[in-house]
């Protein structure tokens, strides 16, 4: 059994965005806000100097999350602020903001304390993001696990 966990002591930026479709036969209305996703994650993915790292996507019965990695919250903001974001914001403004048959949502989390476990996976979520390591000799439990930054900290 192949037992990892993300590499510890990185900060990272968790940032997670989502839609919700509300009514479903206005496709015309919900669409584009859904449509808009994947140039920004072509673009994130081809320029790896704008901080992103990678993200994972969860599908619901009308709802599309993505947990997005980032390096820091500078870099998170600054691509917020790009062309491609602010085109992408300015087109649900004018075709979807006034109406309430799709509603979108995002949170933002600056994390420098964390505790993982993937067994039997590819990479996933923050091993995906930072890379993995084994678990071994003193992080076999998640206590250990979260308490490696602090030991780290203090050496």
């Amino acid at each position: 059994m192949a037992r990892k966990m993300a590499v510890p002591n990185e900060e990272v930026v968790v940032f997670v965005i989502g839609l919700r479709v509300n009514r479903l036969r206005s496709i015309r209305k919900w669409w584009p806000v859904f449509n808009a996703m994947p140039a920004m994650l072509k673009e994130l993915y081809t320029q790896k100097e704008l901080g992103f790292l990678s993200h994972d996507l969860t599908i619901g019965w009308r709802s599309v999350t993505l947990i997005q990695y980032w390096r820091s919250t500078d870099e998170l903001l600054d691509y917020a602020h790009g062309n491609t974001h602010l085109e992408a914001w300015k087109a649900f403004n004018q075709k979807a903001r006034a109406t309430d048959v799709v509603g979108i949502f995002h949170e933002t989390y600056a994390v420098s304390n964390y505790e993982t476990m993937y067994v039997n996976l590819p990479d996933r979520g923050l091993g995906k993001a930072l890379g993995t390591v084994d678990v071994g000799k003193g992080r076999n439990s998640a206590k250990e696990r979260l308490g490696e930054r602090s030991l780290h900290e203090q050496k």
